[in-house]
C-alpha cells in the first residue's frame, strides 16, 4: 500500500497511482487530526471525496505517531497525552477518540488504538504494552460506529514468542475482520522480525487479512509472504525516491553517484514503467544534481511500479504453487538488503 500520509502520496496524483494499479493507499489519522482536522475531512464527504480518491483507503491510528513522540508524551491506561509536533499544544488520545477520528474520516479499512513496544523492550513493558492494547482493542470494537468500515485489530508482545502468541490469541477471539502485525520494523534485526512471523504464522486465520505494518523493502515483502503475510505499507519506496534511490530487480541504485552520469540504460531494464521506457539513468542524475521536482516524480513512478509488480509476480507465484522457486530466483538477483 503506497503511503499517503497527509491525503497524499508524495509527488503522486491519483490518476498516476490509478495508471500504476494501486489497489489501496493508506493514510495518517494522526497527522490528518492535527492538519487539516478530521472534521473538516468529514465536512468535505470524506477521505475518499477530500483527496479524490475512488479505490480503499487505509487509515492507521497513530499509536506508531504517538509512540515515535517519545519525550513529548504520557501513556495512561486511559490513553495517551501528546504534543503536537507543530505547535506544541497538548492533546489526548483515547481508543473512543481514535475511533471517532477514524469514523469521520471514512477510510474504508481503519487500525485500532495500540502501543507499539520499542526494541530493545524489556519483557514486563512489553507484556504491559500488550494489555494495554488489548483492553484498547475492545473499547475501539465498542466504539466503532460504522458498519462500511473495517476495523482491524493490531497484535503486539515485542520480540518474546509467548507474548505474541497470547496477543494473537486474544485478538483472534475478539473476532476483528483483519489483524495487523504491529511492534515489528522498529530498529530490530530482520532474523528477530522473520522469528516472529514464524511463530505467528501457525495460529493466524487462514481466512482474514494479515497485515504487517511499517514494512516495504523488497526482500522483507518476499521473506514476510512466505510467513503468511497478506498486506504491507511503508513510506521507504516513495522516501527513497526523493532521495535519488531506486529499487531494480539487481537491487537498489543511488542514481546520484556519480558512475551514472553517462549511463544511457533505463533504471531497470526488466521494468515497463513510463520512467524505464522513457528516460535513462544518466538523464535522471542531472535531474537529481540540478534539484529538479521532476527527479522525485519520476523515481517515485519507478519504485511504486516495482513493488506493485513484485507483489503481482508473488501473486502467481502463488496460484503456481511455485512461491519456494520464486523466492530463490529473486534472492539470485536481488540479495538480501542489510
Amino acid at each position: 500500500m503506497p503511503v499517503g500520509t497527509q491525503a497524499t502520496v508524495k509527488a503522486m496524483t491519483p490518476k498516476v497511482l490509478e495508471e500504476l494499479e494501486a489497489e489501496i493507499i493508506l493514510s495518517n489519522t494522526y497527522h490528518l487530526y492535527l492538519r487539516p482536522g478530521h472534521k473538516l475531512v468529514n465536512q468535505a464527504g470524506g477521505l475518499h471525496k477530500f483527496m479524490n480518491w475512488e479505490r480503499p483507503i487505509l487509515t492507521d491510528s497513530g499509536g506508531f505517531q504517538v509512540f515515535s513522540l517519545a519525550h513529548l508524551r504520557k501513556i495512561s491506561d486511559d490513553g495517551v497525552e501528546f504534543q503536537s509536533h507543530l505547535d506544541g499544544s497538548y492533546h489526548f488520545f483515547t481508543p473512543e477518540k481514535v475511533m471517532e477520528i477514524e469514523n469521520n474520516l471514512g477510510a474504508d479499512i481503519m487500525m485500532a488504538f495500540d502501543i507499539c513496544s520499542p526494541y530493545p523492550c524489556d519483557y514486563d513493558d512489553a507484556k504491559k504494552d500488550l494489555e494495554t492494547t488489548l483492553r484498547w482493542a475492545k473499547r475501539c470494537k465498542a466504539a466503532h460506529q460504522r458498519e462500511d468500515q473495517a476495523l482491524f485489530g493490531i497484535i503486539q508482545g515485542g520480540m518474546y514468542d509467548d507474548l505474541r502468541l497470547r496477543s494473537a490469541q486474544e485478538m483472534i477471539d475478539l473476532d476483528f475482520p483483519g489483524y495487523g502485525i504491529g511492534g515489528l520494523s522498529v530498529g530490530e534485526p530482520k532474523d528477530l522480525m522473520y522469528k516472529v512471523l514464524d511463530v505467528l504464522n501457525p495460529v493466524m486465520p487462514t481466512n482474514k487479512p494479515r497485515y504487517l505494518m511499517g514494512v516495504g523493502s523488497p526482500d522483507c515483502l518476499v521473506e514476510a509472504v512466505m510467513r503468511g503475510v497478506d498486506m504491507f505499507d511503508c513510506v521507504l519506496p516513495t522516501r527513497i525516491a526523493r532521495n535519488g534511490t531506486a529499487m531494480t530487480s539487481q537491487g537498489r541504485i543511488v542514481v546520484r553517484n556519480a558512475s551514472y552520469q553517462k549511463d544511457f540504460t533505463p533504471l531497470d531494464h526488466k521494468c515497463d514503467c513510463y520512467t524505464c521506457k522513457n528516460f535513462t539513468r544518466a538523464y535522471l542524475r542531472h535531474l537529481i544534481k540540478s534539484g529538479e521536482i521532476l527527479s522525485s516524480i519520476l523515481l517515485t513512478i519507478h519504485n511504486i511500479s516495482f513493488l506493485i509488480n513484485l507483489m503481482d509476480n508473488i501473486r502467481e507465484a502463488i496460484w503456481e504453487e511455485s512461491l519456494p522457486e520464486f523466492r530463490q530466483e529473486f534472492f539470485s538477483q536481488y540479495g538480501y538488503e542489510n
